[in-house]
């Protein structure tokens, strides 16, 4: 199934290469070899790993109009598979997404994996930069003390409720070590954290005028 795999490569680049929310086709590509890193060590199906990190943010409402219309488009897209790995690969696409933390847990290992790599990319220094590109894409500030990270989010709130970049890192991101599912994503995520937690001291040290 190799040409499946190219020639999504191929529709997910070109679709994505101009994205300026983070999201773009480079977050894919990230994901993409952290999927199959991770796959190989915990025993996945890389090739199922691989398509659904692929084609994990198409149905994102970040990038599409609406999550069906992503995932009709998916689903167009996937005609070469067969009824159960087409399935497969759709119950990931819906699960893995944080979306304040309102989605149900994932269930298989292939969903596993690819979620520890989504969200590997969300941390650390490359999650660090997605974060304030993606606040400034919304026209959310870096930080306005004035404005308190929320605690308890619907999908619809966390996607539209004015919050701050530095807020992002405690309503988010410092909560995803923590829910990591694989050992090999642990075992990479504390790294990534303890960047974060050190960049975060920096910053509010900067803030105030202490460092």
């Amino acid at each position: 199934m190799d040409h499946v795999i190219a020639e999504l490569r191929t529709y997910v680049k070109q679709k994505l290469e101009k994205e300026g929310s983070g999201h773009d086709w480079y977050h894919i590509d990230r994901v993409v070899k952290q999927a199959r890193s991770i796959a190989k060590e915990e025993g996945a199906n890389l090739f199922i790993c691989e398509v659904a990190a692929l084609v994990h943010d198409l149905a994102d409402d970040k990038i599409a109009s609406s999550e069906q219309a992503g995932l009709e488009e998916v689903e167009q897209l996937l005609f070469p598979l067969n009824k159960a790995d087409l399935e497969h690969v759709l119950e990931i696409i819906t699960t893995i997404s944080f979306k304040g933390g309102n989605r149900p847990p994932v269930r298989s290992l292939e969903a596993k994996v690819v979620q520890d790599a989504d969200r590997l990319d969300a941390i650390g220094a490359i999650g660090v930069a997605r974060t304030f590109v993606y606040a400034g894409s919304k026209g959310d500030l870096i930080y306005d003390p004035s404005i308190q990270p929320r605690e308890h989010m619907s999908a619809s709130s966390y996607r539209n409720e004015k919050s701050t970049a530095i807020n992002h890192f405690y309503e988010k991101l410092l909560n995803l070590k923590a829910l990591m599912n694989t050992n090999t994503g642990l075992r990479i995520a504390e790294e990534r954290h303890e960047f974060m937690t050190s960049f975060l001291s920096q910053f509010h040290g900067e803030w105030e005028g202490l460092k």
